[in-house]
């Protein structure tokens, strides 16, 4: 209406010979630039609508959700971890890759998880830390199913070193404390101490205080590996889970390694590692072995190797038969 009563006004003032048609023409064009936000704003009209109807629609979904109320604070786990017929599909898939594993672990104890590649055991790890939820069983700790702590509330009580390590942009002390504000440098040293990693932080450019890109840019495979097993010992855990913790270390770290595991047992908390290499099982007492996403053995640490590990007997050769010549 306005675009036509510009150019009706601009005819009657060329008529009139009050102005020349050239004026219409700029009038028209100026009108255009002018009305430019609103032909835009009407083009994106729709789109604005249903996103007005899709936050009501949100908001009217998200009113009938209960209140969440503050959960009772557990207190720390110290005894136990149980795994009662859990199994596990990777988040969007239903293909279950580990089904109906069962073991339990004391305080003091070390488990060794061990299988051919595509056996379920990274994915038994990322469930035993509450990465993945079980599609049925339960992961207990002192009896308590996962489920029942808050997520902050467990975080400190688990440390994980997961198979492909993940360090971010920050210092190296900032990584260790898992990027805690209040950290103490107290616990910090004592984590890289645990690790048997801080005569490395100390010998880099600026010790604690060395900034690391993301993904670790400046550091070796096996320097990340090492600050990455510091974070998971930060602060104690009761479970500590190490995937794969062995794949980048060389014969110190793997000397190093196999004390951070004992020293975890000796102060009474529960290790389980996930290793192909032997070496890394030195500090453990148990052994589960994975098959095709379930478990094919579980006990003491000798007693299976034993029989996973026992040679199979010699093929006896082919028997000759010699021909009876001559009645020989």
């Amino acid at each position: 209406m306005l675009q036509s009563g510009v150019l009706a006004i601009g005819a009657y003032l060329v008529i009139y010979q009050e102005a020349t048609a050239g004026i219409i023409i700029a009038g028209a064009i100026l009108t255009a630039r002018a009305f430019a936000p609103v032909d835009l704003a009407i083009s994106h009209w729709k789109g604005f609508v249903a996103a007005r109807q899709s936050w009501q629609r949100l908001a009217k979904l998200l009113s009938l959700l209960p209140e969440q109320t503050d959960r009772l604070q557990l207190p720390p786990p110290r005894k136990q971890l149980s795994i009662e017929g859990v199994s596990v599909a990777p988040p969007g898939h239903e293909r279950l890759v580990v089904q109906d594993v069962s073991f339990a672990l004391k305080s003091g104890q070390g488990l060794g998880i061990i299988g051919p590649s595509a056996s379920g055991k990274s994915s038994l790890a990322r469930m035993l830390v509450g990465v993945w939820q079980p599609r049925r069983g339960r992961i207990r700790l002192d009896g308590a199913a996962l489920d029942q702590w808050l997520p902050e509330a467990l975080g400190p009580h688990i440390g994980y070193l997961p198979q492909d390590v993940e360090l971010f942009a920050g210092t190296v002390a900032e990584n260790i404390a898992r990027f805690d504000s209040i950290a103490e440098p107290k616990a910090v040293i004592a984590a890289a101490e645990a690790a048997g990693v801080h005569d490395l932080i100390v010998g880099l450019g600026n010790g604690y205080e060395t900034q690391i890109g993301d993904e670790g840019t400046g550091l070796s495979a096996g320097q990340q590996q090492r600050l990455a097993l510091a974070r998971a010992l930060y602060a104690d855990p009761f479970l500590v889970v190490l995937d794969e913790p062995n794949s980048n270390l060389d014969a110190e770290g793997e000397a190093a390694l196999s004390a951070a595991i004992l020293r975890v047992r000796e102060r009474g908390g529960i290790v389980i590692v996930i290793a192909h290499r032997p070496s890394a099982l030195a500090g453990v007492d148990c052994v589960l072995v994975m098959s095709q996403g379930r478990a094919q053995a579980f006990g003491p640490r000798d007693e299976v190797l034993s029989k996973v590990l026992r040679p199979a007997a010699p093929t006896p050769p082919p028997l000759r038969v010699v021909p009876d010549v001559g009645g020989a």
